[in-house]
């Protein structure tokens, strides 16, 4: 297994982090337990959670799955093991975080409760990578990294990070770092995927250049990336299937900015093309979303034990210069040119 640091930080990861933001709600805690052994038995060292999961989040399941987590932990050397968990942001603009009442804010008060919190919940006396789940954006951030610096020299967490930021985000968050010499992001987590490549706009070239790594989320795009949206049908039990019948026009939105024509048609072709490599379409798409050198670790997900096999595939599948080409070739014919 090889592996890969994450920023300029101790933390050695493996290519691939297993996710768990459904574990508690559509996935059980025994089989949560399962899917955790077998990447642990693969070789994987480096897991992500939350304080809001599990998926969809609820004010009366929030934390469960950090519960799971920190249950599984007790049957492993803490320290054979990367952790990652996440601080809940201020209300976006179609999400109303339901943690402390939905008055969240990544404010010293709120990142010192939230941690507090996360380490009870995992029972562990250390977290590994800290992250903002996605930026404040009424408090200064000079506030929110002089309180997770604190975390760091108080020695509860190691590492911290950010989340669904931006370009202008993650340089004005690394610049205050520098002069005022304060804990900086080493990495930042968006959604990166062969349907959605815009991280190889700006902030690609903010990481390349200040080494913070990219761990993206969502490599098969919430699912659609397998083709199971490719019918025309909404699959039962499925993300976008419950986006698409939610109340909340804003949340339905969500739904159709993974699902239209232009992603199934581009999936459409993601599959032959993957079908020509002797893979699957999800071994394709994790490939892709760990290939470049600003990654250090991309994370999976899984509700069933029987979906890692396809993304454990990618580990050893590699995408050569003329496959590439062709991804751009779609890319550029049906979504928009990168990269």
């Amino acid at each position: 297994m090889n592996y890969n640091y994450i920023g300029k930080s101790g933390l050695r990861v493996t290519p691939i982090c297993l996710g768990t933001m459904t574990f508690g709600s559509t996935t059980s805690k025994k089989e949560a337990f399962e899917i955790m052994d077998k990447a642990y038995d693969r070789g994987i060292n480096f897991y992500d959670t939350a304080e809001v999961y599990p998926v969809p989040p609820k004010a009366d399941t929030a934390g469960i799955t950090e519960q799971i987590v920190g249950e599984w932990l007790k049957t492993k050397p803490r320290d054979s093991i990367i952790l990652a968990t996440k601080v809940v942001g201020a209300a976006s603009g179609w999400f109303v975080p339901p943690i402390r009442h939905g008055l969240t804010a990544i404010d010293s008060f709120h990142i010192k409760t939230a941690v507090e919190g996360s380490l009870k919940r995992l029972d562990v006396d250390y977290i590994d990578l800290y992250q903002m789940h996605w930026p404040d954006t009424v408090v200064p951030v000079e506030e929110s990294l002089k309180a997770f610096d604190a975390l760091v020299k108080e020695g509860k967490v190691r590492y911290i990070g950010t989340s669904n930021d931006t370009a202008y985000g993650l340089t004005k968050a690394n610049e205050i770092s520098k002069y005022k010499d304060l804990a900086r992001f080493e990495s930042i987590q968006n959604n990166f995927s062969l349907l959605n490549p815009r991280f190889h706009d700006e902030l690609a070239n903010v990481c390349k250049r200040e080494n913070i790594s990219l761990l993206p989320y969502s490599p098969i795009a919430g699912g659609v990336l397998s083709g199971k949206y490719n019918s025309g049908l909404y699959p039962e039990g499925c993300r976008f299937t419950a986006y698409a019948k939610h109340q909340n026009p804003r949340v339905q939105a969500q739904s159709k900015r993974f699902v239209n024509d232009k992603t199934i048609e581009a999936t459409k072709r993601y599959m032959s093309l993957a079908k020509d490599y002797g893979v699957s379409p999800v071994t394709l798409a994790v490939a892709y979303s760990k290939h470049f050198d600003f990654v250090a670790s991309t994370i999976i997900g899984a509700r069933k034990l029987s979906q890692l096999e396809e993304s454990f595939a990618a580990l050893d599948f590699k995408i050569d210069d003329e496959l590439m080409n062709k991804i751009k070739e779609i890319q550029s014919d049906i979504l928009y040119p990168m990269g």
